[in-house]
């Protein structure tokens, strides 16, 4: 009998069980931005005011998922969207003054996730590992185009 893998099953269950966790941290610390968002402006932090078709792409989130998780982000007062310069056909989203203060703590909390993630970890099993889910992410995304 061949035995199932449960790969995408344990990929599945440490999203949730992240998610949950994150969630409770943020509360923790006052910080109005869920876990989703939170990805939204970690792609931010790397490189402010890009278009949003770029935003989607960063953050492997559909148009119509993203139009509504920026519409609350810009109700909330963490982002702003505005045309282009060079092109007017071309919105970007950029960074407020506000998030700008969250985003220290928001980074710290990141960090403790990351030590819950790998504790126990030498670093070159950390590489490996974070190169096989490059690898999983690559196969999955060549099958959506």
């Amino acid at each position: 009998m061949k035995k199932l893998r449960a790969g995408g099953f344990l990929i599945a269950k440490i999203h949730q069980l992240a998610s949950r966790i994150l969630s409770q941290k943020l509360r923790e610390h006052r910080i109005e931005i869920n876990p989703a968002q939170g990805r939204i402006m970690f792609a931010l932090w790397q490189n402010d005011g890009i278009p949003i078709i770029e935003l989607a792409r960063r953050t492997s989130l559909g148009k119509s998922t993203l139009t509504s998780m920026l519409d609350r982000l810009e109700s909330s007062g963490f982002v702003i969207r505005a045309p282009s310069t060079d092109d007017r056909r071309t919105i970007l989203v950029k960074r407020t003054e506000k998030d700008k203060a969250f985003e220290k703590r928001y980074l710290e909390l990141s960090q403790d996730m990351t030590k819950l993630f790998y504790a126990g970890f030498k670093r070159n099993e950390i590489d490996q590992f974070e190169a096989y889910l490059k690898r999983i992410f690559d196969n999955l995304a060549q099958q959506e185009n």
